[in-house]
């Protein structure tokens, strides 16, 4: 895919030397000599996201994060060139023109392709938002009603996404003054070069109930154990297909959370075995796909994550059209199944490319209602 994406890449280098004064040979081996750069380029990136060890700051951000911005910029081009070669033709041909191409499409492509990519690996990562969502919950207790839960997920701590910046999400849940705070897995991106960061992050959080996480998939992309360790010291709650109660004026609700689906360890009949019959159920779990298997257990809210709503979308119409609806049922937002909710958390790191568009990173605040029979999110 890379090499293909480095094809349109190629004409307009070629195309940007030309206008630069080269002679035709001088702009074609510029051209070959950048293509080559970029393809090659590329295994170490994706090397160094196999096992996400420590670099110094000023190499992520002036050489990781301006090549994969011409990474993605290279792959945005591919549509686009690939339907100016097929129609291009068609048209001059219908008109009665000679059949030829215009380099100078490639070059304004990758130049439009390559701004888009700037801000999203930058600007758009880095900006955050706060999402208000109201959960009804039938037969919800008058002790819970307004009850507020603090939902971070997929944080992605590493080189990409650095402390600094998850501590701006931690100021931000704990100005909300959240009844719970939870974070629904994908602490880390992989390795376990970074389980202090996501320690010290875990300590800064403040709810009247505490802190209570599910692991996810990338939790695990290494050793999760000492993960685990680490954040029961800083006084946050792992729940590994575990449940516990939440107490409210001699009332509760309990709370439990599956372990990661992608490792196979997820058991949804652990998790609620001692839940208390016909007591509210909120559920963490990192991966949606549980949903169904939730709700055939009438839990009443699950928090999930994963698909950081695929981290590319239509803006205004990310629920509707974005990467992840490719690969997921329930990809972004709200969802109802009978007396049951989901809410899919976008994220608030990145996996993969560095990048995001359409889809902003959220720290969501989720309210329990008693008053409604269906779900609202606004934001």
């Amino acid at each position: 895919m890379t090499v293909l994406a480095h094809v349109p890449f190629a004409i307009a280098a070629a195309e940007a030397g030309r206008r630069a004064g080269l002679a035709p040979l001088s702009a074609l081996v510029l051209a070959f000599v950048l293509s080559l750069a970029g393809v090659g380029l590329f295994f170490g990136r994706a090397k160094n996201m196999m096992n996400d060890e420590r670099r110094p700051l000023w190499r992520t951000f002036l050489i990781d994060v301006p090549y994969f911005v011409h990474w993605c910029a290279c792959i945005f081009c591919v549509v686009p060139s690939l339907a100016y070669v097929v129609i291009a033709p068609l048209v001059r041909l219908a008109a009665g023109a000679p059949v030829m191409l215009s380099s100078s499409f490639f070059l304004t492509t990758y130049a439009a392709a390559f701004v888009l990519c700037t801000y999203g690996a930058t600007l758009r990562r880095y900006w955050f938002v706060v999402r208000r969502i109201d959960a009804d919950i039938e037969d919800l207790d008058p002790s819970f009603d307004g009850y507020e839960i603090a939902h971070l997920s997929d944080l992605h701590i590493g080189n990409f996404t650095p402390l600094s910046w998850a501590m701006r999400w931690a100021r931000a849940a704990n100005a909300m003054s959240p009844d719970m705070v939870v974070i629904t897995g994908d602490m880390v991106t992989s390795g376990t070069a970074f389980h202090e960061d996501i320690a010290t992050f875990a300590r800064s959080l403040r709810a009247r109930d505490g802190v209570f996480i599910a692991m996810g998939n990338h939790d695990y992309f290494g050793e999760g154990e000492p993960l685990i360790t680490l954040l029961g010291e800083e006084g946050a709650r792992v729940l590994r297909n575990d449940g516990t109660r939440i107490e409210r004026d001699e009332k509760a609700i309990f709370l439990a959370a599956v372990d990661d689906t992608w490792t196979k360890r997820t058991n949804m009949d652990l998790s609620l075995a001692a839940r208390p019959e016909g007591m509210t159920t909120v559920l963490l779990a990192h991966d949606p796909v549980s949903f169904p298997h939730a709700a055939m257990r009438n839990v009443d809210l699950v928090l999930s994550g994963h698909t950081h709503g695929g981290q590319i979308a239509l803006p205004f119409l990310a629920r509707h059209v974005n990467m992840s609806r490719l690969a997921h049922r329930y990809h972004l937002g709200t969802y109802k199944s009978g007396r049951s909710t989901l809410y899919v958390h976008p994220g608030l790191g990145t996996t993969g490319p560095p990048i995001r568009l359409g889809v902003a990173p959220a720290v969501a605040l989720v309210t329990l209602r008693a008053r409604r029979s269906n779900t609202k999110a606004r934001e």
